[in-house]
């Protein structure tokens, strides 16, 4: 039976049906030998963990990648083709080999490293109880560890007790549980043992009154409970499950022992994994082609002749493999992710997973917890009214010197104000939660916190700036408390004031004799029925009229119209007290009645969890990066809906009957919807109310189904398991339980969801940054690839080594696409629409783009190294040829080192053309600091490998200092060439550019108006629509652009065209303008990107 269905039957059965379902008994408990049964059938109270891959196992997982492979075989196959040569007792004709090697070890290591340090949030989960707990076991209170507890004993819970299992209550005494870890909400939760019939037409609760679950905090009273549920089949534990994932199906295994982990990879990680299959089944396809060819044309080894030509072809194959394999986009995008989270960090954001980076740039929903994530999760006073004045109260959080109260008609200070001060400190003294300045361990910092009642914080934290210190409270002596109760709706004080004239400095005055106050806080309704008369602004009452209590229920209906939380606050003064104070036999019942009569209200006090600073700002930038954003919370739907217009969320055109839903809409039946019905409510929904955490984690994996990049942001217990399967899981760093933080992709050390826009702003050009480099190293992989293949067909000696194209691409190519790696962002990269998840790293134009480029690197270099054949080779070019010429090695050596040069320099240039696609080079030369180090490096690397004695010759094969000046001057020839002729190559891309980015805004504006029928193009939040398209929908577009304008929504050739059936204005104006497409397009078969 699952959890809620536990927790169902638990809560509806009597405390003695539970006892006899359960085999206990309510006074004695368990007996010691029924407990050890139980023990044993039902197993240890705690959560299991699955076990996680070790350190080596992550490694070992590391080499199975297609690309790793690919590169292994090429490896072993150099090391054998070599170790069956003539120069197998030559340690350096090895090198390639192991070179190759090495870099698989580092490339496996580093990908290992980073995973094997993830934290786990099923630890976490694990560490949310104490280590024992009292229990009713043989009759007698006993301590016992929580680990062994049991189904059917009787738990004793206490003020500072975590509940260690899900229990149904039997007895409570002014019981309240802090269930915010569980649902995510900050107030506490008053318990009862009774069973209660839910109230017709009231919501629906998120936790049974009469049931206390595992790791809630009990805040107030104390009580007892039976344990209906213990371990994984908790509340808590079922969590964990969701964590973990579906228990149900088996652990997938790759390569039949090893665990698969590929449903955890993020969209970059799948990208890239394609990127390399696609390109290995290129490099084998290659690779088998130059095999054959150079075996039918009879292709031998010129330092071996007498050697088949199909051995010397392995090698060759082993070259081509090298030269066409992407070794070093591994490593460059581990590096490039690794400085990006540093950068995070001054961001106030911690990566815990490299690929996170780039994955919250990518997102196109962010779904996002309320409280104290939009929230300040700080329960804040807003406004009060006293004496028939509305006053409002200004400062956010705890800190009670930022801030004052100000009259809300008008403005004017009310710091002074009679009825408030009146009001604030009489309330205060109904109060038992304190306020003081506490230090963070960690960082030194103070800052101000309460303890205690988290509804009664507001109340002091508006007293302290009114100047009513603790010091001056201390001065009241209290001499009764009744607590509140879900019968009574209120608390109940009697203060000693014997001796005052005035309730607190500047406070009502208080009549000659009055020794006693009386002071009631409670539901406003309830407190109203006490009440005789109400204060006035000058300290005297009058009655309190039918009509009097009437406004000031409207009041309190405006207020709560709001989603504020309404307290009032009313008072009485005697000179004695109602009853006997010595006569312990009065019940407090009684004590109550004869205080609460004949009260005068003084104030009501309504406050919210207010927004954070910054986030409605925050939010607007999001929907301006094409991002939707959607509040989940616990809360009521009211509450939530008034948040959401405060944070922009939800705005001024919003249909909230549309807009905002609470959970329950998605399990209407107890059964959530299908997925078609799922997802179309999803797909519109912005604010999502009740939520339960399995409600979380279904909206999740539904914007998942609909192509939505989705990040989930939370805090609390019941964030985990949405948090666990989003695209990117984003924790709050301060008030974010471990759960969380163990759960998520990265952490918000600041909680501020202002952040996320600085992260994603990171992530995109991050991201940028990568194509970049993937599109320079792809290029000049292709050059390679075509240098070898015009080399073997024309029967010109293969330009270089497989380790000379390892130096290359790994030493004197790696600093300049590390380098474009950490690119500027642009500055427009907050208005692009987000890319849709199945987008590739490399696009159609950019495959055109890197061919360009490495067809033009091939062509200047290939010219570049025959013209060096004839210079150094005695007029000749064609391997043949060469091989009768006297000492021809070191000859073909010194035209291999000019071409090799005249590479290096080419790439170089090639870099800062690569900074962008369609911009021209000397756009912002020198904006990129990193590049010119790079470039300083990589001719560094250069020239220590044509110059330095051994390395070059014996290692590498080249010698720089025997080229002479023509040498050095042939090579210069590259890279002019390539810069002339590669920025040229810009305008074909900047074109096919163009056109992409107008496809996308078509397709996303067509997915848009599937689920929304806006008429303006402003309303299609997370559009990317080219600025001509955006006159059209809003009607401002001249005559002479698109033709005439009739009915708002001109055509190409001029005339009307009426928006198709059920389209909107917009797509009919994209159908008219955007070419190719006319008004009948049909775009039923538009996938639907998140938005």
């Amino acid at each position: 039976m699952g959890a809620d269905a536990v927790e169902v039957e638990a809560s509806r059965r009597t405390p003695e049906e539970n006892a006899v379902a359960l085999q206990t008994d309510l006074v004695k408990g368990l007996t010691s030998h029924q407990a050890a049964e139980n023990l044993a059938r039902d197993g240890p109270n705690e959560l299991e963990k699955p076990p996680k891959p070790t350190l080596l196992m992550l490694f070992i997982l590391q080499l199975t990648g297609f690309v790793i492979v690919l590169l292994m075989i090429a490896a072993v196959a150099s090391l054998v083709v070599n170790g069956t040569g003539p120069n197998r007792g030559d340690i350096l004709s090895y090198t390639t080999g192991k070179a190759i090697f090495v870099i698989v070890v580092i490339n496996a290591g580093i990908a290992a490293w980073t995973e094997h340090k993830a934290g786990d949030a099923l630890d976490a989960l694990s560490k949310m109880t104490q280590a024992t707990i009292y229990v009713v076991r043989d009759g007698h209170e006993v301590k016992v560890e929580v680990p062994s507890i049991v189904k059917g004993d009787i738990v004793v819970l206490g003020t500072g007790d975590v509940v260690p299992a899900d229990v149904r209550l039997i007895e409570a005494e002014d019981l309240k549980v802090s269930e915010m870890a569980l649902t995510g909400e900050p107030d506490d939760v008053s318990k009862t043992w009774k069973m209660k019939p839910p109230k017709e037409g009231g919501e629906e609760k998120l936790t049974p009154e009469n049931c206390a679950f595992s790791g809630c905090n009990v805040t107030n009273g104390k009580g007892k409970g039976i344990v209906f549920a213990t371990g994984m089949n908790t509340c808590i534990g079922k969590i964990a499950q969701l964590i973990a994932g579906d228990s149900s199906q088996k652990p997938k295994n790759k390569c039949g022992c090893l665990p698969d982990t590929s449903a955890n990879a993020t969209p970059l990680q799948k990208n890239l994994d394609k990127l390399g299959s696609k390109i290995c089944m290129m490099a084998i396809a290659v690779c088998v082609l130059i095999f054959v060819i150079g075996v039918i044309m009879n292709r031998s080894d010129p330092s071996n002749p007498d050697s088949p030509a199909w051995l010397y072809m392995i090698l060759i194959a082993v070259t081509l493999a090298v030269a066409a394999i992407p070794e070093g986009i591994p490593l460059c995008v581990t590096i490039s992710l690794s400085i990006g989270c540093k950068d995070m960090v001054h961001k106030h954001v911690l990566v815990r997973k490299l690929a996170a980076v780039e994955t919250l740039g990518s997102a196109s929903v962010i779904c996002s917890d309320k409280t104290g994530t939009l929230t300040e999760g700080k329960m804040t006073m807003v406004n009060m009214w006293s004496s028939g004045i509305r006053y409002t109260v200004g400062g956010k959080g705890f800190d009670p010197t930022v801030g004052k109260i100000t009259r809300t008609d008008g403005g004017a200070d009310a710091m002074k104000d009679m009825g408030v001060k009146t009001a604030l400190v009489a309330a205060s003294l109904c109060c038992n939660t304190t306020l003081s300045k506490v230090k963070d361990p960690e960082t030194g910092e103070e800052k101000w916190e309460p303890k205690g009642n988290s509804s009664e914080a507001p109340i002091i934290v508006a007293s302290r700036k009114v100047g009513f210190s603790e010091e001056m409270a201390a001065k009241y002596k209290r001499q009764l408390e009744i607590p509140f109760s879900s019968s009574r709706k209120m608390m109940l004080t009697v203060t000693d004031v014997a001796g005052c004239s005035e309730l607190g400095e500047g406070g009502m005055p208080l009549a000659a004799g009055t020794k006693h106050l009386v002071v009631c806080k409670g539901a406003p309704n309830f407190i109203a029925d006490f009440c005789t008369e109400m204060l006035m602004p000058d300290g005297s009452s009058s009655p309190l009229t039918p009509a009097a209590k009437a406004n000031i229920m409207n009041v309190v209906d405006e207020y709560s119209s709001r989603a504020l939380r309404v307290l009032a606050i009313a008072i009485r003064t005697l000179p004695n007290l109602p009853f006997n104070a010595k006569d312990e036999d009065l019940s407090t019942d009684a004590k109550f009645a004869a205080c609460r009569q004949n009260m005068r209200l003084v104030g009501l006090v309504a406050s919210i969890d207010p927004e954070r600073d910054g986030v409605p700002d925050s939010v607007l930038a999001a929907r301006g990066a094409g991002i939707r954003v959607v509040m989940i919370t616990g809360d009521y739907l009211k509450t939530a809906i008034a948040i959401a217009r405060k944070v922009n969320i939800l705005q001024d055109q919003d249909n909230e009957a549309i807009s905002a839903v609470d959970c329950a809409s998605l399990r209407p039946t107890g059964e959530y919807l299908d997925r078609g019905e799922m997802d179309k409510l999803t797909a519109s929904v912005r604010v999502f109310a009740r939520a339960k955490p399995e409600d979380k984690l279904e909206i999740v994996k539904s914007l998942q189904r609909q192509g939505a990049v989705t990040a989930m942001t939370g805090d609390g217990v019941n964030d985990a398991p949405a948090l666990n399967q989003a695209d990117i899981g984003v924790a709050m760093g301060i008030q974010g339980t471990e759960v969380a933080k163990g759960a998520s992709h990265m952490i918000l050390t600041d909680d501020n969801f202002c952040s996320i826009v600085a992260a994603v702003e990171k992530g995109r050009t991050i991201y940028a940054g990568i194509q970049k480099f993937v599109a320079f190293i792809m290029s000049v992989h292709i050059a390679e690839v075509m240098q070898i293949f015009v080399c073997i067909i024309i029967g010109i000696p293969v330009m270089r080594t497989p380790l000379q194209i390892l130096f290359l691409i790994l030493v004197t190519d790696l600093p300049p696409s590390i380098a474009l790696g950490m690119e500027p962002g642009e500055s427009t990269v907050l208005q692009e629409r987000p890319r849709p998840k199945e987008e590739p790293v490399v696009l159609n134009w950019m495959w055109v783009s890197m061919v360009l480029n490495g067809a033009v690197l091939s062509a200047v270099i290939i010219a570049v190294y025959v013209i060096a054949l004839m210079n150094y080779c005695d007029g000749q070019i064609l391997q043949n040829k060469i091989d009768k010429l006297p000492d021809f090695d070191s000859k073909l050596m010194d035209a291999r080192t000019v071409a090799f040069i005249s590479l290096v320099w080419s790439e170089n240039i090639r870099a800062y053309c690569s900074r962008s696609f369609n911009r021209p080079i000397w756009h912002n030369v020198l904006g990129n600091v990193h590049m010119q180090q790079a470039i300083v490096l990589a001719q560094l690397c250069l020239y220590v490998a044509v110059l330095v004695p051994f390395f070059s010759d014996k290692i590498l094969g080249l010698r720089g200092i025997k080229i002479g000046i023509f040498g050095w001057l042939l090579a210069l020839v590259g890279p002019i060439g390539c810069l002339t002729l590669c920025e040229a190559c810009k305008l074909i891309t900047a074109w096919q550019m163009r056109q992409y980015q107008n496809t996308l805004a078509l397709r996303q504006l067509a997915a848009s108006d599937k689920y929304d029928n806006h008429d303006s193009a402003e309303d299609n939040a997370g559009a990317f629509i080219p600025e001509p398209v955006k006159q059209v929908v809003n009607g401002t577009v001249a005559p002479t652009l698109f033709g005439n304008v009739v009915e708002g929504v001109p055509t190409k050739s001029g005339g009307a065209v009426k928006p198709p059936a059920g389209r909107s204005r917009m797509m009919a104006a994209l159908c008219a303008c955007l070419p190719g497409f006319g008004a009948g397009a049909d775009f039923s078969d538009v996938g639907v990107p998140g938005r």
